[in-house]
């Protein structure tokens, strides 16, 4: 897809971080721009600030662990904008759970259902309330779903284990697309640190699924806080998810340093071996010596 100018893009949790930088690069192309997100003050702060750089765009409050939420996300956009080009499936929550060393075998059900809910059924919601409308009109357009590089390296916990499905979602969409004749392309992000607020993800918990002792001790806090900070920035990302769509990419890989891990992970399939957890000490090695993780 090359041309965005008077086309319409849809960005779930779009009212921070990647998402809102996604909504901002689109912007920039001259698009129109449906911004999704579930926390209504940042969603406002968000439209307010694209609204002020003359940008059409409008807000959309939206659970996206709710099927009819996300085709009711889907019916504004298209009321408002009528075809819908670019579709980002980019809301996503991480679990301070696995964070206090919780074994993957007593991880409760309320993890499970959150942060899958969000992750990967999000995604799956996104695709069935979109991408029929996308094929229906006929014109060029592009999925972008965000995983992580924790969807392609071991271990993770329930955060890698719903992005690991995002990748294979994404594959399975992209083989799909290409067998009906789709004008669509699809692209995966796994982006390693950026620098973002999804530590603070609980804040958007359910309910329903919350439990109590969920809270970050503070010096794991500071560390996670620290590691993000270190990260890419959001524009950044965006930028490179930008030219992805632009070339038709399915994998969006924006951190070369994590390269080494990726490989080290694959050859130990290859090989039949254990898996291949990459080593954090070696990791803050090397951002000491100037890479971004």
């Amino acid at each position: 897809m090359r041309d965005f100018a008077g086309k319409t893009a849809v960005v779930t949790g779009g009212a921070s971080g990647i998402g809102y930088a996604l909504a901002e690069r689109f912007a920039a192309a001259r698009m129109n721009v449906v911004l999704a997100d579930i926390q209504q003050d940042a969603l406002n702060r968000a439209v307010e600030k694209l609204e002020s750089s003359q940008t059409h765009v409008i807000g959309v409050l939206a659970d996206t662990m709710q099927k009819a939420s996300v085709q009711a996300l889907a019916e504004q956009s298209i009321a408002a904008f009528g075809k819908i080009h670019i579709l980002c499936n980019n809301a996503g929550v991480a679990s301070t759970r696995n964070a206090r060393g919780t074994a993957i075998w007593e991880v409760p059900d309320e993890d499970w259902r959150w942060v899958l809910g969000v992750n990967l059924h999000g995604v799956v919601h996104g695709l069935q309330a979109f991408v029929p409308h996308m094929l229906a009109h006929g014109e060029e357009g592009h999925i972008v779903n965000t995983a992580s590089l924790a969807g392609l390296l071991s271990g993770g916990g329930t955060y890698g284990v719903s992005k690991h499905g995002v990748v294979s979602l994404t594959e399975t969409l992209c083989n799909d697309l290409k067998q009906r004749g789709a004008k669509i392309g699809a692209s995966v992000l796994c982006p390693g640190m950026v620098s973002t607020n999804i530590m603070d993800a609980e804040r958007n918990r359910p309910d329903d699924l919350k439990y109590e002792g969920g809270s970050l001790p503070e010096a794991v806090r500071t560390a996670m806080a620290a590691a993000l900070a270190g990260g890419k920035a959001p524009a950044e990302i965006a930028e490179i998810v930008f030219r992805s769509i632009e070339e038709n990419n399915l994998y969006i890989l924006p951190h070369p340093a994590w390269d080494d891990f990726l490989k080290r992970r694959f050859e130990a399939v290859l090989a039949r071996k254990g898996p291949a957890f990459f080593d954090p000490a070696e990791m803050m090695q090397r951002r000491a010596k100037g890479e971004v993780f």
